[in-house]
């Protein structure tokens, strides 16, 4: 089909994901208000930034089922209104038993809506084409927080913190009567020439199949190890930045976005040399593998800035953590790569079901270990998980090729083949 008509999907789904991490890290910019209004405890901080993750984690999987089985123009506008709505509703609440309730019905709603940018993009693009496409829309979550997180400091600045949630769900609402307006199933456009499967039945034995293979495992693990520095920047990371660094809000709303941007820059330049190189006949593993495992042994210099005091060093050691982080990012492609078409969503929510829960488990643990206001064991631990990622992709994942998956509806245990290397 038309290039322009694909990639005009593509800014769609670009926008979606922009104000998705928008609804997720509004939380992080007005922390330091919240825990000041409020009386709130490191504890209880790290516990509003997790609560989040517990509900998206967990309803992954039937999130990504539902992403099999509804069509992507009803699903999508459908549960973008209703996070949007439940991040406008935050703007009312004065306890922290409601931040937590918020933050999880956010989780719920926002569960599917990776596994259906995954299907968007199989659906529409061809292979050679998905790393690309992956790393236009997942930079979204970069460059959207590079430039919102001044724009949302500000707007902090100006209507506080519950005009800073009023105002971002303001946006998704309106943003999700667009997307209704303007998107269409691929089997509906009439250019479209994507090769679709029929529709099959979803089997409880599907997920236990899934979690059989070594190549998918490995993929959900190096997910959460990813996750573990993403959520960083998602929910510590401004205040890090203000309270162990000593950066005014305003100032550190700038210098914030600048890791964000080198992550931005490293996605994209992971996802386009990734399919040059997939054209240029280089193997899969070159071509997929590399970016990621580099990007992961990247991140773990995130540990320098554990040793200097100076503002420039920090931030350049953090960007370079990001820059790797951005470069890793382009995951989800494995997805599309390892996962049999009749699966790709059920393997989607299962890989963002393990790295959800990084956003589950990290926040909390940085809690406990910055508790005394020192925050270098957090930096540690990054480093830590970033290293255990770039493990499993050498050692678990091995060479890529579509695992086989055959689960029957009147079989006890699924028939699972698959060549491992």
């Amino acid at each position: 089909m038309p290039k322009k008509n694909r990639y005009a999907v593509l800014a769609l789904v670009f926008v979606s994901v922009v104000i998705n991490y928008m609804d997720r890290t509004n939380i992080s910019v007005a922390s330091a208000a919240l825990t000041e209004e409020l009386a709130l405890s490191s504890l209880q901080m790290g516990l509003i930034f997790s609560a989040f993750g517990w509900t998206y984690s967990l309803l992954q999987i039937p999130g990504g089922i539902a992403v099999d089985l509804i069509k992507i123009r009803l699903l999508y506008p459908i549960i973008l209104f209703a996070w949007s709505l439940v991040t406008l509703l935050q703007g009312f609440i004065s306890s922290f038993a409601g931040l937590i309730g918020a933050r999880m019905a956010i989780g719920v709603f926002e569960a599917p809506s990776y596994p259906c940018n995954n299907k968007i993009v199989t659906d529409w693009f061809e292979p050679q084409e998905r790393a690309s496409a992956i790393a236009i829309y997942t930079s979204g979550q970069f460059i959207g927080l590079a430039f919102l997180m001044p724009l949302l400091t500000l707007i902090q600045g100006q209507f506080g913190w519950r005009g800073l949630f009023i105002i971002s769900g303001i946006v998704g609402i309106v943003w999700a009567t667009v997307w209704y307006l303007l998107y269409r199933d691929p089997e509906a456009a009439p250019t479209a020439k994507t090769e679709h499967l029929a529709p099959r039945k979803f089997h409880p034995t599907d997920i236990v199949a899934v979690f059989k293979q070594p190549k998918l495992i490995g993929i959900f693990i190096g997910q959460f190890c990813l996750g573990g520095t993403l959520i960083f920047f998602l929910t510590w990371f401004p205040t890090y930045l203000v309270e162990y660094r000593g950066l005014d809000f305003i100032k550190s709303g700038f210098l914030a976005s600048l890791p964000f941007l080198a992550a931005f820059v490293g996605v994209l330049v992971a996802g386009f040399l990734s399919d040059f190189l997939v054209r240029r006949h280089f193997s899969e593993e070159v071509a997929r593998k590399a970016p990621v495992i580099i990007g992961l042994l990247l991140s773990t210099t995130i540990v320098g800035a554990n040793f200097t005091d100076d503002t420039f060093w920090v931030i350049t050691f953090l960007s370079l953590a990001f820059f790797g982080n951005g470069l890793a990012s382009i995951a989800w492609v494995f997805v599309s790569l390892l996962a049999p078409k009749h699966l790709v969503g059920l393997v989607g929510g299962c890989f963002n079901f393990v790295g959800g829960l990084s956003a589950v488990v990290v926040p909390v643990v940085i809690g406990v270990l910055v508790s005394d206001g020192d925050f270098r064991p957090a930096l540690f631990f990054i480093a830590l998980l970033a290293l255990t990622g770039c493990t499993s992709y050498l050692f678990l994942v091995g060479k890529i090729h579509t695992v086989e998956i055959n689960t029957t509806p009147n079989s006890k245990h699924p028939n699972t083949n698959s060549s491992l290397t």
